[in-house]
C-alpha cells in the first residue's frame, strides 16, 4: 500500500510541477524578458525570503520526519504542535531583527525586506505543513497550491505593470499576497486530513524523546538548510549586487528553465524521505541500498533524456520566439545549470540519507565548504576572468558537483551504500554518443524543423536503446504497458 501510494503521489506531484513549469516557461520566454529589472528585483525579494524562512523553521520540519518513527500517534501530534509554536515565536524575533537592521542600515532597498518577511513566514509554515502532508502521503494538493499560484500571479502582475495599470511596488505586493493565500489554503487542506488538536503541554513529549537530541538535531538541520539555501540562492544575490538587476533577470530565466529537469527528483526525494528515515531507524540497509540504486538510476535516465533534448533544441526553440534577443544570453546558463541538476539527480537521495542518519552533522560541514567554494569561484570568475553571469553558472556547477561527490564518498564510507552500478556507465555512453552524433547532423533553413527532428531523433534513439538493453527496469515496465495498451 505504501509503495502504491508513493507512486501515485510521485506521479501527481510531477504532473503538477510540469504544469507549473509549463506556465513558468511561457512567462519566462514571452513576458519576463520585457522588463528584466523588475524580474531581478522580484527574484531578489524571493532570495531574501528563502534565506529568512529557514531561520523561522529552525530545523523543525526536518525534526518532524526524523523523530516520527519513534513516536506514537498522540506524541506525533504534540511534536507537530510544538513545531507550530516554535515557528511563531522565532518569526516574531526575526521581524524585530528586520526592524533593527533596516533602522540602522540606510540602504535604498531596505523596503524590500518588508515584502520578503511575510513571504518567509508563509514559506516557513508551508514547509512544516508539507512535511506533515509528506508523512501522510498527501503531497499533491499542497504542491498544486505552491507550484501553480505564484506561476499565475507573477506574470499577471508583470502584465499589469507593463501596461502601467500598477506600479513596481504594487507588483511585488501582489506576489507577496499570493504566498499568504498559499499558506491559508495549505493549512485548510492539511487540517482536513490531520487533526493535531491544541495540546501545547510539551513535557510528556520530551519525556518520550530527548529534548537535548531534538534541539541538537534541529539546530544542525537549521544550519544545513540555511547553508544549503545560501549556497543555492547566493547566485541571485551576488549577481544583483555585483553585476546588475538586468543580469539577475537573465540568470533567473536560465535557472527557471534548467529547473525543469529536477521536477521528478524533487517529488521522489520528498516522498521517499519518511521511507529513508524508517529504514535508517530499523538499520535495514539492504532495502535502502536497493531503493538508493533504483531511484538514482531512474532519475538519471529521465534527467539525461530531457537534458539531451534541451542541449539539442534550446537554441532553435528560442529562435522561434519574438523575444529571442532578450533571452539568448540565457542559453549557456541553461546548458550549464541543467548539467548540474542532472548530476544531482544521478546521485539519488544522498542528502536524505545523511540528514536522517546519526551522521547528520556532516551536512553542515559539506554545505559550509560548498558556500566558501561557491563564493570564491563566483568572485574569481566575475572579477579575474570577467565571465559575467556565465562565470556564476560555472561556479555553481563546479561547487555543486564537488558537493555531491563528497556526499557519495561519505555515505559509502559510513554505510557501504552506493547508488551507481554498471548500468550508469552504459547509459552515460549512450546519451553522450547519441547527442554528439545528432548535434553534428546538418541543419535545415527552418528552426522549427531542426527543433522537431533533432529532439525527436534523440528521444527515439535513447529510449529505444534503453529499452532494448534493459538498463532501467521501470522504463521497460512503462514501455511494455504502453505497448500493451496500444495493442
Amino acid at each position: 500500500m505504501e509503495k502504491k501510494a508513493s507512486a501515485k503521489q510521485i506521479f501527481l506531484y510531477s504532473i503538477i510541477n510540469y504544469i507549473g513549469t509549463a506556465i513558468g516557461i511561457i512567462s519566462t520566454v514571452l513576458i519576463y524578458p520585457k522588463d528584466k529589472a523588475l524580474l531581478g528585483t522580484v527574484r531578489y525579494v524571493d532570495n531574501i525570503s528563502q534565506l529568512l524562512f529557514p531561520i523561522m523553521v529552525l530545523g523543525a520540519s526536518h525534526a518532524l520526519i526524523k523523530f516520527y518513527p519513534a513516536l506514537n500517534e498522540q506524541k506525533q501530534k504534540q511534536l507537530f504542535n510544538y513545531s507550530i509554536f516554535s515557528i511563531s515565536i522565532i518569526s516574531f524575533l526575526v521581524f524585530a531583527g528586520i526592524i533593527i537592521y533596516t533602522g540602522t542600515n540606510r540602504d535604498e532597498n531596505n523596503y524590500l525586506y518588508y515584502f520578503a518577511f511575510p513571504i518567509a513566514v508563509s514559506l516557513a509554515f508551508i514547509e512544516l505543513f508539507r512535511k506533515q502532508a509528506q508523512d501522510l502521503q498527501k503531497l499533491a494538493v499542497p504542491t498544486l497550491y505552491e507550484k501553480i499560484i505564484p506561476k499565475v500571479v507573477l506574470p499577471l502582475a508583470f502584465l499589469l505593470f507593463l501596461h502601467q495599470y500598477i506600479s513596481e511596488t504594487e507588483s511585488i505586493l501582489y506576489y507577496t499576497v499570493c504566498y499568504l493565500v498559499i499558506f491559508i489554503l495549505t493549512a485548510v487542506y492539511l487540517f482536513r486530513h490531520f487533526k493535531p488538536g491544541f495540546n501545547y503541554r510539551f513535557k510528556t513529549l520530551f519525556g518520550e524523546i530527548s529534548r537535548r537530541d531534538y534541539f541538537r538535531y534541529s539546530l544542525y538541520a537549521f544550519a544545513g538548510s540555511l547553508g544549503s539555501l545560501l549556497a543555492f540562492r547566493i547566485d541571485g544575490i551576488v549577481i544583483f549586487n555585483l553585476i546588475s538587476e538586468e543580469a539577475n533577470g537573465t540568470f533567473s530565466i536560465g535557472v527557471s528553465l534548467a529547473s525543469v529537469l529536477q521536477i521528478p527528483a524533487v517529488g521522489m526525494f520528498a516522498l521517499y524521505a519518511p521511507i529513508v528515515s524508517g529504514h535508517l531507524k530499523a538499520e535495514n540497509f539492504t532495502e535502502l541500498q536497493k531503493k538508493y540504486v533504483e531511484v538514482a538510476k531512474l532519475l538519471f535516465c529521465v534527467g539525461a533524456i530531457l537534458y539531451c533534448c534541451i542541449f539539442l533544441g534550446i537554441d532553435n526553440l528560442f529562435r522561434l520566439m519574438p523575444t529571442y534577443e532578450n533571452i539568448k544570453d540565457s542559453i549557456p546558463i541553461i546548458i550549464i545549470l541543467s548539467l548540474s541538476v542532472l548530476i544531482n539527480m544521478a546521485t539519488g537521495f544522498n542528502s536524505e540519507i545523511i540528514t536522517y542518519s546519526k551522521y547528520y552533522r556532516f551536512n553542515l560541514i559539506a554545505i559550509c565548504i560548498l558556500i566558501l567554494l561557491n563564493v570564491s569561484l563566483n568572485l574569481y570568475f566575475i572579477y579575474s576572468l570577467n565571465l559575467g553571469i556565465a562565470g556564476v553558472a560555472y561556479a555553481s556547477f563546479i561547487s555543486m558537483t564537488l558537493f555531491n561527490i563528497s556526499k557519495l564518498i561519505f555515505i559509502y564510507k559510513k554505510f557501504k551504500l552506493l547508488p551507481l552500478d554498471k548500468a550508469f556507465g552504459f547509459m552515460a555512453l549512450i546519451f553522450i554518443v547519441s547527442t554528439l552524433v545528432i548535434y553534428f547532423l546538418p541543419d535545415t533553413d527552418n528552426h522549427l524543423i531542426d527543433l522537431i527532428y533533432k529532439t525527436a531523433l534523440s528521444l527515439i534513439i535513447n529510449i529505444t536503446l534503453l529499452y532494448k538493453l534493459k538498463l532501467v527496469y521501470q522504463v521497460n515496465v512503462w514501455i511494455d504497458k504502453a505497448i500493451g495498451f496500444i495493442k
